[in-house]
């Protein structure tokens, strides 16, 4: 029997085995609070919501030809990572009657350069706005909010309010409010679930159903997953197994978590993946309130685009990575390579091949060649993408984000971090309640050092 994983930076089977007794104690705490405050695990089971999210979707596909998505962070990459991951590769350029929804667009930055020209692009009355944030409060989406608003409100008169869909806590915060004062189109995102935790709530059903995404195949998947890493044995869990070489590779200085997967239509999920890690465990301190600064830091990496872009540091750099591979059986189209230039060295070999044989190939060889070198990586194999397969894939990262927390001894569902820069941008902006913070910026900037200026015409 083979005790060993890898070589000199492998891990042995007894450190994986020596984590059984704390595998069963965090596994016993997140199926307790799965009835009480970590809902991201019942949203799957949510009849209403499923119905709601079907009703609304179904009623306005009809009327818009365009839904823009205000959101940031969860509120957005969970939606953006199944309509990139199920819709076609070029959904928003197909003529109507060639694809199943409505042309989606994202807008998760207030880059007034890039979010102008799309509201000048399109055409108003044939678009409706779905503003996501949980809180209500987010500065960047209200901002993008009242844009919208005022700009709908002078096109349209009276009938703006068919165009704004609110998706927001179901009773408090201040889009709760407006909702009902303005009788706007809404949505709820339960209390107990964090933005990074909600692509299977609202927050992420409801552009996935616009966009023609069967969102009842997605839901499905998420539960048969649930069904899957319902075991506290590791060796039974994937999503446990996934979350302790994670865990273990960190103990011994691989802190940085690399995830690549071998699909262009899992590109926008590895950006998913990327907030729900580094926000969930990267934290200061621990559940004792002691220091730690824990938390691995997440990167994206595209099979094969990254091969020629990452791969050198990944084989001859650091020894401080992890890599999980995400590898897809089977695609949708085969390209045959034409055998021509038979006689021209190193092009006519690839002749009588197809475009995913050599996909795949590229895939196994950046596996050999990782761990050849002793570069830690494992693969998590998907047999095909479809709304089922992305659906089990989201909720397999969820749990195996949870479970990591408790590894950390972190608590995997908080940002404080994330709560130090709002409160200082709410100083700057003048949000009433935080004149300490203005006041402390003030403070800084006359403390600052010189600016300096690239590019600026002194002429």
């Amino acid at each position: 029997m083979i005790n060993n994983i890898g070589r000199e930076h492998g891990l042995k089977l007894g450190d994986i085995d020596a984590l059984q007794g704390r595998a069963v104690e965090i596994h016993k705490n997140l199926q307790a609070r799965r009835k009480t405050d970590i809902g991201f695990y019942n949203l799957p089971y949510d009849k209403k919501l499923f119905k709601d999210v079907l009703l609304l979707s179904k009623e306005l596909t009809d009327r818009f030809d365009n839904l823009v998505v205000l959101g940031i962070g969860g509120s957005s990459l969970g939606g953006r990572a199944v309509f990139n991951g199920l819709c076609h590769p070029y959904h928003n350029l197909l003529p109507r009657d060639k694809r199943k929804g409505l042309r989606v667009f994202f807008c998760d930055n207030i880059d007034p350069d890039s979010f102008s020209p799309l509201l000048k692009t399109l055409n108003l009355k044939k678009t409706v706005f779905n503003v996501i944030t949980k809180s209500g409060g987010t500065a960047e989406t209200v901002a993008q909010f009242l844009v919208i608003n005022d700009l709908l409100k002078k096109r349209l008169g009276r009938k703006y309010r068919n165009h704004i869909v609110i998706t927001t806590d179901p009773v408090k915060g201040p889009l709760r409010k407006i909702a009902a004062d303005e009788c706007f189109n809404s949505l709820p995102v339960p209390p107990n679930v964090g933005g990074r935790y909600s692509v299977f709530s609202a927050a992420g059903l409801f552009p996935s159903a616009m966009a023609g995404v069967d969102i009842k195949k997605l839901l499905a998947g998420a539960r048969q997953m649930d069904e899957t890493v319902g075991a506290s044995d590791i060796w039974k869990n994937p999503t446990y197994m996934s979350a302790i070489l994670q865990y273990l590779a960190y103990q011994r200085g691989k802190n940085i978590s690399v995830i690549m997967p071998y699909s262009n239509a899992l590109r926008d999920f590895a950006e998913w993946y990327i907030q729900l890690w580094a926000e969930s465990l990267g934290k200061r301190v621990n559940l004792k309130g002691a220091v730690v600064n824990a938390g691995t830091t997440p990167i994206k990496a595209i099979g094969t685009t990254d091969q020629h872009s990452q791969l050198q540091l990944y084989t001859e750099g650091p020894y401080d990575k992890i890599i999980t591979f995400i590898e897809v059986k089977k695609f949708d189209n085969k390209i045959p390579i034409p055998e021509i230039y038979k006689d021209v060295d190193g092009v006519g070999y690839l002749g009588g091949h197809t475009m995913d044989e050599l996909f795949k190939a590229e895939q196994m060889a950046t596996k050999i060649a990782l761990a050849k070198k002793g570069r830690m990586n494992y693969t998590i194999t998907i047999p095909e993408i479809n709304p089922f397969t992305i659906g089990q894939l989201l909720f397999f990262f969820e749990v195996q984000t949870a479970f990591a927390g408790g590894l950390f001894e972190i608590n995997p569902f908080d940002q404080p971090g994330v709560e130090e820069g709002k409160n200082l941008t709410y100083g700057i902006m003048g949000k009433r309640g935080y004149e300490k913070m203005t006041a402390e910026i003030k403070d800084q900037s006359k403390r600052r050092d010189k600016q300096y200026i690239i590019g600026e015409d002194r002429g």
